[in-house]
């Protein structure tokens, strides 16, 4: 009799955690697909905002409102599940975030840069290297690991990326495109891997709160840097940047928007997974391309923009 009652109550714990891995499972999904698809329109703004203003306003232009809007989600979180547990911010959690803000400033630099070499949609698609460098650096220095299927995936996101590389008007590589495409996507894996290390600093606390302190921490230091900087170096930028407030404030808010997801998705499941699935990314920029910028691509983009979203259905399945 003792034994059937532990059986059913094994049981029960089976169904429990049954129910919880898939809810996360279904959860970081969410979450990295609404970050792709915020951070698609955070490109598009930024390709327009980037004809008028420079590399660095433009770059500015992603952290400026977005510290109102982080803090504010991280109060509605606290009201909504308040937790007890007293925040403790180590050394390594500092040091994780500022390395990671630099980063991702350098990142954002070079995809503008990006932007002028190519069209948007090949842009993005070349600085989605960065789920294939992440794989990289977070196997080789992190320790994370990745199942057969994940690298399968991965690797023909590597195929994609190639084939994305390739001028519109040539059929040879692009050598100075591709290396400024290579150097978005390292930037933007280290400040990926980096941020979920800082996340995992934070083991105190539920994922989300945790997610919402990394975003917190990140774009207020982000948006301080960059603001001291063109304060002293190029006030006019500052000037441009206003006189397009509007636009502005979309690519923050489209910006706070991605990062919300991406930070919540990568503190529950690994870099080089969550970003491999973020590749589904280019085919919301290739609908912005086509429809919103009027743009056209070649044959060889649309077979690599395919492989992309092949990648992030393996990496789904994996």
């Amino acid at each position: 009799m003792q034994s059937s009652k532990n059986y059913n109550e094994t049981s029960k714990l089976h169904a429990y955690f049954d129910c919880a891995f898939a809810f996360m499972t279904f959860t970081w999904i969410l979450f990295t697909l609404m970050a792709a698809f915020m951070q698609a329109w955070r490109n598009a703004f930024q390709k327009q905002l980037s004809t008028t203003v420079d590399v660095y306003g433009t770059t500015l232009a992603r952290f400026l409102f977005a510290p109102i809007f982080a803090f504010s989600y991280l109060a509605f979180l606290y009201n909504q599940q308040p937790v007890t547990s007293e925040v403790s911010f180590t050394h390594k959690f500092w040091f994780y975030v500022v390395i990671a803000g630099v980063s991702q400033i350098y990142a954002t630099a070079l995809m503008v840069k990006l932007f002028q070499q190519k069209n948007y949609a090949i842009g993005v698609g070349l600085a989605k290297s960065e789920a294939i460098l992440a794989a990289l650096v977070g196997v080789l220095f992190l320790h994370e690991h990745l199942t057969v299927w994940g690298w399968v995936g991965v690797s023909i996101g590597a195929v994609a990326v190639f084939l994305l590389s390739k001028g519109r008007q040539h059929t040879e590589l692009s050598i100075k495109t591709l290396m400024i495409g290579l150097g978005s996507g390292l930037c933007f894996a280290i400040t990926s891997l980096l941020v979920r290390e800082a996340s995992l600093e934070l083991g105190m606390l539920p994922f989300l709160h945790r997610a919402a302190w990394v975003l917190c921490s990140l774009i207020s230091f982000q948006c301080i840097i960059m603001l001291i900087y063109l304060g002293i170096f190029s006030r006019q930028t500052l000037y441009k940047m206003w006189q397009r407030l509007g636009l502005t404030f979309k690519v923050s808010v489209c910006s706070f928007l991605a990062s919300l997801g991406w930070f919540s998705a990568m503190s529950m499941q690994s870099v080089a997974i969550v970003k491999t699935l973020g590749q589904i990314e280019i085919l919301f920029s290739l609908l912005i391309s086509t429809f919103f910028f009027k743009e056209k691509l070649a044959r060889t983009d649309h077979l690599g923009l395919w492989l992309v979203i092949v990648a992030a259905i393996m990496v789904i399945w994996a």
